[in-house]
């Protein structure tokens, strides 16, 4: 009875673990020279929610580091590339080879944009029936993975075709803006009880397509989610520390605003204590 308790208990453990939903960010880094010189991890982000394993932007060392934690690409649903600079898919071919056990096992959806698959085509081409599905994102559509559901809302302002997304789960709504240059209205496409920035700079450059400190905040306070997380910084972000930059936007706001680090596990049930 004892040994039958034990691995009832066991089975009760697994099925809540499954059923956990989680964000582990890989890397945090978000500019060129972070990236090159690996100030910071660059790895993207590892979603979990309820069983179902999504992997976003596989930039430089996604493997590595996905594999340091014990993350299994074989259990992947699907790799999503909000868009082809190779910080987000410089790790895409290697994850689709891990995904699909270097192809004797097709499995997964691959959601890129349509310049990710052009002349010069960030996945390569024998890899690109490894995937049960290629799927082309497009702006204000919206996609499905098991009970998973996920909108791309507008298409951002970047050198490249790029997507934002909101994800819908079963109990949570997490929105998550990808990199893009500032513009009107960009907060009222991303509403969500968890608001994740990409912020690579602490103030707006002209002539550089990414978002800055100050106009992460407005966003937030636009949008007004139970929590933000930062991410995605650039080199002048980290040295001005963004842990202590999202404290006192915390403050300032009444917003709980995170900075995000190399390897940290957000549990999206805390939202359910807000």
């Amino acid at each position: 009875m004892e040994v039958l308790n034990t691995l009832w208990l066991s089975d009760i453990i697994m099925v809540m673990e499954d059923l956990s939903d989680t964000i582990i960010f890989l890397g945090t880094a978000g500019a060129r020279f972070v990236v090159t010189k690996q100030f910071l991890a660059s790895g993207g982000a590892w979603l979990n929610f309820g069983g179902t394993e999504i992997l976003l932007d596989p930039g430089p060392g996604c493997l590595v580091h996905s594999v340091k934690r014990k993350l299994d690409a074989s259990k992947l649903k699907a790799i999503i590339l909000s868009h082809k600079h190779l910080d987000q898919s410089g790790d895409i071919n290697i994850m689709i080879e891990a995904m699909t056990e270097g192809g004797w096992k097709q499995r997964g959806v691959i959601f890129v944009p349509s310049d990710a698959l052009d002349q010069g085509t960030v996945i390569l081409p024998y890899l690109q029936n490894y995937p049960q599905k290629v799927d082309i994102l497009s702006e204000g559509m919206s996609y499905s993975i098991e009970e998973i559901s996920f909108e791309t809302p507008i298409r951002h302002v970047h050198p490249v075709e790029t997507y934002g997304f909101i994800f819908r789960t079963p109990r949570h709504t997490i929105a998550w803006i990808t990199d893009t240059k500032y513009f009107d209205g960009l907060s009222s496409h991303y509403r969500g009880e968890l608001l994740i920035v990409n912020v690579v700079m602490m103030e707006s450059r002209d002539r550089v397509d990414h978002l800055s400190i100050p106009e992460a905040r407005q966003i937030i306070e636009e949008v007004r989610p139970k929590t933000a997380i930062l991410t995605h910084f650039g080199m002048s972000l980290w040295r001005a520390k963004p842990w202590e930059l999202a404290q006192k936007m915390s403050e300032d706001t009444g917003i709980k605003v995170v900075a995000a680090r190399d390897g940290m596990r957000f549990d999206l049930s805390l939202l359910d204590e807000l």
